[in-house]
């Protein structure tokens, strides 16, 4: 599969890739769009229902798999931050507000007369696949943009204070904290970082995410973590070093207080 751009119909897409049942990552974007059928998708450890719809936008190296219904449609399609950040230049992928991995909500619903509305961009794009016409990757692309603008409207009426400065500082603090999580425990780190008080980086936080510094640098250690165990390759001693804790039971602890489980415990409930 070209993980720089793969788009297909989901019936399609299922001859042709056999069905993975267990959890796993891409290392590209992926956008699904269901058009019939149901089942679940778990992302990330939260599980939604697919209906008619359901839209959902994945991230590099989010965990996720489904259960569907045999009678599944809809459209799929991979893509890589590179190929659309270079051909769009002027824009990034990151500017589109639901790849956001601080206060990430992967899944939308379209109501009956939003997926008519969407539909045509997603079925004239399995059309220029399929067909070799000229600025055939133009217009693709143009495609893909334009489903990303529809999604962006309907996202900012649900989730966004649109023209909040505090957004500006926690897409900050987002790009900050994922170059940074292993490494950079303190919430002091961050705040000066952002050039603004660790006071102020905790009220935005508490605006945007209902959630202080530290709990959101602690959520994405304990995602990461949840993430590795499920990667049978790694023992916990092992996750715990990569995510920069030298002291093992120190680790064990906070992913105990934050799960309920220990790492060993959370990796066997989920087999």
């Amino acid at each position: 599969m070209n993980s720089d751009l793969y788009i297909n119909t989901f019936k399609n897409h299922l001859i042709d890739h056999s069905f993975v049942e267990e959890p796993h990552r891409h290392n590209s974007y992926v956008l699904v769009f269901f058009t019939k059928g149901s089942g679940t998708h778990e992302i990330d450890f939260d599980v939604f229902t697919i209906q008619p719809g359901s839209m959902f936008f994945l991230q590099p190296g989010q965990m996720h798999h489904w259960n569907l219904s045999d009678d599944v449609e809809g459209f799929v399609i991979f893509y890589s931050q590179e190929m659309y950040n270079l051909y769009f230049g002027q824009k990034t992928i990151g500017d589109y507000p639901f790849y956001s991995s601080v206060d990430n909500k992967p899944e939308m619903v379209f109501d009956a007369s939003e997926s008519k509305a969407i539909l045509p961009y997603f079925e004239s794009m399995i059309t220029e696949v399929n067909e070799n016409q000229l600025r055939k990757q133009d217009k693709i692309m143009n495609l893909l943009d334009i489903i990303h603008i529809e999604i962006t409207r309907k996202y900012s009426e649900k989730h966004l204070h649109e023209a909040h400065s505090y957004n500006v500082k926690i897409k900050g603090f987002e790009v900050l904290l994922e170059k940074n999580f292993k490494t950079e425990k303190m919430p002091s780190f961050y705040a000066s970082q952002l050039h603004i008080t660790l006071k102020h980086l905790n009220r935005i936080c508490n605006e945007i995410l209902q959630k202080t510094t530290t709990e959101v640098i602690t959520d994405r250690i304990i995602l990461e973590a949840k993430r590795m165990l499920m990667d049978k390759k790694f023992t916990v001693n092992e996750i715990a070093t990569e995510l920069g804790f030298n002291d093992y039971s120190y680790f064990t602890r906070l992913f105990k207080k934050n799960t309920g489980k220990t790492p060993t415990n959370f990796r066997i409930s989920k087999k």
